[in-house]
């Protein structure tokens, strides 16, 4: 029997689902634009997705929100497709990945709303493994939370909307020029 025998969600001996997550938020102190990027792999399945985390320039709109946003959708997700083995969640953020493992309190009143939607959507998984990863081993959920920032108009690494803006003048072709 091979993969293509086994129906989704069904794990096989030894099948786990990897989840590789990041957030993005521009400008990165929160206020801004703040995205996600997930990918999923193993078990039959290869998912990517990228998206806006929250209400654009909202109070919420944070790195740490964005972080834990892309950890919910994937195993969302993964729920939705009516899977429940094991999962391994990698991602690069030591808050997220170490708030989720007791190391570290959350002290931020925002984030606890996030960190029990995470917990509670976790334990409808067989088991979860949340692991550190550097962001080299985390390149292509970094790209698709970049991405989304494209997408939503923002250059990652910048705080202002690609199109280019209009300047209205009412002032004639020579005026305010030097001569």
């Amino acid at each position: 029997m091979d993969d293509s025998d086994v129906p989704r969600g069904v794990t096989t001996l030894g099948s786990v689902v990897e989840v590789h997550f990041d957030g993005a938020c521009e400008p990165p102190k929160g206020g801004g634009v703040a995205t996600f990027g997930y990918r999923i792999e193993g078990a039959g399945y290869l998912r990517e997705e990228c998206g806006l985390a929250v209400r654009p320039y909202s109070e919420h709109a944070t790195n740490n929100v964005a972080e834990y946003v892309a950890a919910i959708r994937a195993l969302e997700w993964l729920v939705d497709q009516r899977y429940s083995g094991d999962v391994v969640l990698l991602g690069d953020s030591q808050l997220v990945i170490r708030q989720m493992l007791g190391e570290y309190r959350v002290r931020a009143v925002h984030l606890r709303a996030y960190q029990e939607r995470l917990r509670e959507v976790a334990h409808r998984f067989r088991r979860v493994e949340f692991r550190w990863v550097p962001r080299e081993e985390n390149q292509r959920a970094d790209a698709l939370s970049k991405q989304a920032l494209r997408q939503a108009g923002v250059m990652p690494g910048r705080h202002r909307p690609t199109e280019p803006r209009i300047v209205v003048s009412d002032a004639g072709p020579d005026e305010g020029r030097s001569r």
